[in-house]
């Protein structure tokens, strides 16, 4: 299994009730296809994962499911536990890091070694608290069931050099920290799981394929560009800041987030609004 490209984790938008806006999701999730993203994963960690009901979450994984089987696209599905990873049927599960907990390295590929497969680990160690170095990356790599990584890390340091310049065969490397992504890609990860790219969507794809194919000079303007957007979107706490540029633009209802999270301040929102691609006219 090859996992490469951009892929967009989506948000989970609400309606003015507070419950999940299904038919807003399916046309988000068409309009970053159109756009030109590879894939989509459903119930990521800016989907609110945490704040939805089960009835809820089955919902969403059927819709962007849906979204995916029809259009031929790539799909990742958050999970936690083996037995959902097993009710996936073969579809890659995105899985976190134990957050919290810090359990070492030795009991992270325990844990990991519990999967079916096909996985795809979620490290984030500024969000988990748990670090991975490349020698605990590597040997996940191994793992029968594990795929690729979403690779988020706080930046670029000596173990990401040595994990890119050094892939494991078969491991896909996919950037998750979205103002990183350039140098990321820059120096060989197969691609990104990119909450920004709800926003500029086929610039982000751009990026993403301008790097794979080697097209240095249409890579790296988008890049600096994409970088400064990302970092706009980030201002608060992640989706709140997407939520509401999206509701701005008329593409989901209400700019709403679920507890513990607030929604975007106006001038985060019109810091980021600033940063897009101007319209273009209808003819």
């Amino acid at each position: 299994m090859t996992i490469s490209g951009l892929y967009v984790p989506l948000i989970t938008p609400f309606d003015e009730s507070g419950g999940v806006a299904l038919n807003c999701l399916a046309a988000l999730a068409h309009e970053v296809l159109d756009d030109g993203a590879t894939g989509l994963v459903a119930l990521g960690t800016s989907a609110e994962l945490f704040s939805l009901s089960p009835a809820e979450r089955a919902a969403v994984t059927d819709v962007v499911g849906g979204v995916a089987r029809d259009r031929g696209a790539g799909l990742l599905v958050g999970a936690n536990t083996p037995e959902e990873v097993a009710a996936l049927d073969g579809t890659p599960a995105l899985i976190l890091v134990p957050p919290f907990v810090r359990p070492g390295e030795e009991a992270v590929v325990a844990h990991f070694a519990r999967f079916p497969g096909p996985v795809v680990v979620y490290d984030i160690p500024y969000r988990t608290g748990q670090y991975l170095s490349v020698a605990a990356l590597r040997r996940l790599a191994a793992l029968p069931g594990v795929v690729g990584v979403k690779y988020s890390p706080g930046g670029i340091n000596d173990d990401t050099i040595a994990l890119l310049s050094d892939p494991p065969d078969g491991f896909a490397i996919l950037g998750g920290e979205d103002a990183f992504i350039a140098p990321l890609l820059a120096l060989g990860a197969h691609g990104g799981i990119l909450v920004s790219a709800h926003l500029a969507t086929s610039d982000f794809a751009a990026l993403v394929g301008a790097w794979l194919c080697g097209d240095v000079a249409r890579a790296r303007p988008l890049g600096r560009r994409l970088s400064q957007l990302s970092a706009a979107l980030f201002a608060q706490p992640n989706p709140a800041v997407v939520k509401a540029v999206l509701h701005a633009q008329g593409r989901i209802p209400t700019p709403l987030v679920r507890p513990p999270l607030l929604p975007a301040s106006p001038p985060c929102t019109a810091a980021a609004l600033a940063l897009l691609p101007a319209p273009v006219p209808a003819r």
